[in-house]
């Protein structure tokens, strides 16, 4: 999408509205978006009534642009009534979303993105003028939601801004995790306070690294699991099986895997297989489904 069209229309009389979220027309465009954009940036959403991704993406715009408490604004075009500025800007296909700041388009992507998406971008385009707690959020959602990148850029502007806030610190270090650099991830760890160094937000990380490390060191999965059906006994092979299913993002696998080595020999390795789903729960987190089954299903052996 090209960011450097000239905008061409009739210049409003009006001073920019302090709306959040409004309408425009071509008469109104440059009033509210590109004089309105010299002091907020301003999100355009090119729309028509009859385009269903335009029904699913128009209310997270609106509902992430109020989130952002007037640090940016919303206007939405309907290019049916108002087709000669998208036309201008050589939109051809909807939903469309241009970003303004300083009277020009800056940034922009086409089609429905997800909310933890258009939250990044939100944050990516305003910059500083978002609170940092809002900024963790926003990175954290992009993290779950598979945007890295985004996680990674939001969590590193917070450091820069704030070099030991521990929930960026440690949200960069899961970035780094989740691509594989566990090198970068033990080095952005080590920036700690060392006072703090044990804080939830840390020790989770260090959790998810140390499973990450364990989990290249477990093996391919069709080897391990023809080695654990050859030899049942062997309880080793058994939890090296659950630490390559749960690499492969087979978790109920791997619950299943080590839930039966606990009922089989709890005791086995100092109760390696119960610490080891410990570690699994919190690096999963309290609200994803296999920790909430695992946790009930461990509770019921260990107190049955």
């Amino acid at each position: 999408m090209s960011m450097d069209t000239p905008i061409l229309g009739t210049q409003g009389e009006d001073a920019p509205g302090a709306e959040t979220v409004k309408n425009t027309t071509t008469q109104d465009f440059v009033r509210d978006v590109v004089e309105a954009s010299q002091t907020q940036p301003v999100l355009v959403d090119f729309w028509a009534p009859w385009c269903e991704p335009c029904k699913q993406l128009t209310p997270i715009l609106e509902k992430v642009v109020r989130a952002s408490k007037g640090a940016v604004a919303l206007v939405k075009m309907n290019i049916d009534d108002y087709p000669e500025i998208p036309g201008q800007m050589g939109v051809q296909s909807i939903p469309a979303v241009f970003a303004f700041k300083d009277g020009r388009p800056v940034d922009g992507f086409m089609g429905a993105l997800p909310e933890s998406q258009i939250s990044a971008f939100v944050a990516r385009l305003v910059g500083e003028t978002v609170g940092t707690a809002a900024d963790v959020e926003t990175a954290d959602a992009a993290l779950e939601a598979g945007d890295v990148n985004a996680a990674a850029q939001i969590f590193g502007q917070i450091l820069r801004d704030e070099p030991e806030n521990l929930d960026a610190l440690a949200g960069l270090a899961k970035c780094y995790v989740k691509t594989g650099d566990l090198e970068r991830a033990e080095q952005t760890l080590a920036l700690a306070p060392p006072d703090k160094a044990d804080s939830p937000s840390i020790a989770a990380v260090r959790s998810a690294l140390d499973l990450a490390r364990k989990s290249d060191e477990a093996g391919d999965v069709d080897a391990l699991r023809a080695k654990a059906a050859q030899a049942p006994e062997d309880l080793q092979a058994q939890f090296d099986l659950a630490l390559a299913l749960n690499a492969n993002g087979d978790r109920e696998g791997a619950l299943d895997t080590l839930l039966a080595l606990v009922a089989k020999n709890r005791s086995w390795n100092e109760e390696a297989a119960r610490k080891q789903l410990v570690q699994f729960f919190e690096v999963w987190g309290p609200a994803d489904p296999a920790t909430t089954s695992g946790r009930q299903r461990l509770s019921s052996l260990l107190f049955a």
